[in-house]
């Protein structure tokens, strides 16, 4: 497919030969199987949004079906205690992910009556969730046509507008993305884009290192991160552990032990009583 004009505004004919291609694409490569793209309940949108940042959907799928299989409202997650959630979290990664899933659930439970706030200002009122994760939702969840901009999606307009540009910045992509945004259903065009963008990754050199937000994701190995998660993980196959005995069950530079126990008990994800320390159950 050829390359489009970097002008701001395209013409009809440029919207529409971009659009069939996605599309086209979409109908015969896309992911229609995946289990969020079955559902349009914005609980179980939110989880499955939540779980795939900087996760591989492979890895994300098992995980997303136990954890609904397990709460499968908001209710049901507003009322369990954070520990359990954590548990349930165990392999994903970045936990505060679900600590902000389960105050989000807390507050739309009690705040908002179970009923999911639907446009992107209101969402992003919710804990943890910023612009990205209130498009999503609000595009997946109540079929909205608002600009959606995560790493797939930046990647093709990167790729088809702006072949050999760098330090691209999002602000030039978003009049593009609104541009081209098929009206006619914008949870189906974001999911062909996202799998689209997806596939341009894997047969071509990231399209998204051209783009001024571009970072190479810090090592993991040594991290102050792997020891964050091994702290939290001590914790979930032991209800309680002695400062000694928790920096002897958590992997990693141990370096970092301190700082991340520090962290992880100013965020309320762990709690100290009587000189051992527990998940907490607590916002």
């Amino acid at each position: 497919m050829q390359c489009y004009s970097t002008k701001v505004k395209l013409s009809t004919a440029q919207i529409n030969k971009f659009q069939a291609y996605i599309l086209r694409w979409y109908a015969m490569h896309g992911r229609h199987t995946l289990p969020w793209r079955q559902t349009t309940n914005p609980y179980h949108i939110l989880v499955s949004e939540l779980m795939l940042q900087q996760t591989q959907v492979e890895r994300v799928i098992p995980k997303y079906l136990a954890f609904l299989e397990r709460f499968p409202t908001v209710e049901t997650l507003s009322e369990s205690p954070l520990s359990e959630v954590l548990k349930l979290w165990q392999g994903l990664g970045y936990n505060r992910r679900a600590k902000f899933l389960w105050q989000t659930a807390r507050e739309v439970a009690t705040t908002h009556q179970g009923a999911f706030p639907q446009n992107t200002t209101s969402l992003q009122q919710l804990p943890g969730i910023g612009p990205y994760t209130a498009s999503a939702v609000a595009t997946f969840a109540f079929n909205h046509p608002v600009v959606v901009v995560e790493t797939n999606i930046r990647s093709i307009f990167l790729y088809h507008f702006f072949p050999n540009q760098s330090e691209i910045r999002d602000k030039q992509l978003e009049p593009l993305i609104k541009q081209t945004l098929w009206q006619h259903n914008p949870r189906e065009w974001y999911a062909a884009l996202m799998d689209y963008g997806s596939h341009l990754k894997k047969v071509l050199p990231n399209p998204s290192r051209k783009s001024n937000t571009y970072a190479k994701q810090s090592r993991f190995e040594g991290s102050l991160r792997q020891v964050r998660g091994a702290i939290i993980r001590a914790l979930t196959a032991h209800s309680s552990l002695t400062l000694a005995q928790l920096k002897e069950q958590s992997t990693g530079n141990s370096t970092h032990f301190e700082d991340a126990l520090s962290q992880l008990i100013a965020e309320k994800m762990v709690s100290r009583k009587n000189d051992s320390y527990h998940l907490a159950d607590h916002a």
